[in-house]
């Protein structure tokens, strides 16, 4: 890797305000044991604790239930049934989350679970919960940790792989960077260990047709991810405005070894998360109602402010939490659109009212916006 493109890649992992790390089995896993590596995993989380330190957040996407389960049971090693993989994941997710806590906790970070399926990064509303519940534990200063719930998941709704879910929580979080730590060290122009021609990429800035060719099948029979489900993920994470970086984790402080120039492939965004989300919200959007808004608030959003209940003047439209609105001034003239914290039936139960007032109105303690400043777009 060359000495620019290597200092190029320390410094988006080093000024990324947001971060996802996956880590895969063959990492987290030591195969001999089939238990914790535990003395790599404390480097790790050092790294991430420096990280937190200079002010950076961080959300961990862990493989390694299933691995630590089949060995609790008494599996044999080999393909499981599905039946035989979410008892495994039920027996390890317990272990895996508890070698999470006991690391971060020694740096005085507290650990959060988060289990999702495929429907729970495809589907509106779920989305939007699971998209909720991320942010606030991010706020609060919390390291959330999320793995497949392989427990409940079947093989007609679920990932299969932690790469593409790496992904989807990176566009979920609006995520700056993607960081994927592997048993390989990056991308090549065909697979190394068959040819000895291959030539290194250490920087893709598009996903084309002869990139997604390059990508072969999974080095490793611990994990379920190779190169070509990386390649995608890579697809997914670019297309959110977040970078991507695929790099070996097998060296103790991976992370560190990446912001100090260590080899890896980044796949190179050409427009930041939120650029993305809010010609997002802007144009790819069906509006399903209208919000009507007052002087003082029309001018509090052209100063980049929320929109609180207190400044509408009338709810049109039936919507759902979620969904996009337009909001009018009060000569009518379309000023924003946005995404609404609340249904049309509470927005308009809201409206004209102070948040404060709210939880009494409503009967449920929500937000304060109708619309937040990062959910609001001017037109």
């Amino acid at each position: 890797m060359s000495a620019p493109a290597a200092a190029r890649g320390g410094a988006r992992l080093a000024r990324a305000r947001r971060v996802v790390v996956k880590i895969g089995s063959a990492l987290l896993v030591e195969k001999s044991t089939g238990r914790v590596n535990r003395a790599w995993l404390e480097t790790l989380a050092a790294d991430v604790a420096a990280m937190r330190a200079r002010g950076q957040e961080v959300v961990i996407v862990s493989s390694g239930a299933i691995a630590l389960g089949r060995r609790q049971l008494g599996l044999a090693p080999g393909k499981l049934k599905l039946e035989e993989s979410q008892a495994a994941a039920a027996v390890g997710q317990i272990r895996l989350a508890h070698a999470w806590k006991e690391v971060l906790e020694q740096h005085d970070c507290a650990v959060a679970q988060m289990l999702l399926t495929f429907g729970d990064t495809e589907e509106r509303r779920r989305y939007l919960n699971a998209r909720s519940t991320l942010n606030t534990l991010l706020k609060l200063g919390a390291v959330p940790v999320i793995n497949e719930n392989d427990t409940v998941a079947t093989a007609e709704i679920r990932y299969g792989d932690n790469d593409r879910l790496a992904a989807r929580v990176a566009q979920m979080a609006s995520a700056d960077c993607l960081v994927l730590l592997s048993d390989v060290d990056g991308l090549y122009t065909a697979d190394p260990s068959r040819d000895a021609k291959a030539r290194f990429i250490p920087e893709v800035t598009g996903i084309t047709p002869e990139i997604e060719a390059m990508a072969g099948g999974s080095a490793s029979d611990v994990g379920s991810g190779g190169m070509a489900t990386k390649v995608l993920a890579g697809k997914i994470a670019v297309a959110a405005g977040c970078n991507m970086c695929i790099t070996a984790g097998r060296e103790q402080h991976p992370l560190r070894r990446i912001e100090a120039g260590g080899r890896c492939t980044w796949f190179v965004a050409k427009t930041s998360p939120q650029t993305v989300r809010k010609q997002w919200i802007a144009g790819l959007l069906q509006p399903a109602g209208v919000l009507h808004v007052d002087s003082g608030a029309a001018k509090a959003l052209r100063g980049g402010k929320s929109l609180l209940p207190a400044g509408v003047t009338r709810v049109e439209g039936r919507f759902d939490r979620g969904d996009a609105v337009i909001v009018r001034d009060a000569d009518g003239a379309e000023i924003a659109r946005g995404l609404s914290a609340y249904s049309s039936e509470d927005a308009r139960r809201a409206s004209g009212r102070r948040s404060q007032e709210l939880e009494a109105i409503l009967g449920y303690r929500g937000r304060d916006e109708l619309i937040h400043r990062d959910d609001l777009v001017l037109t």
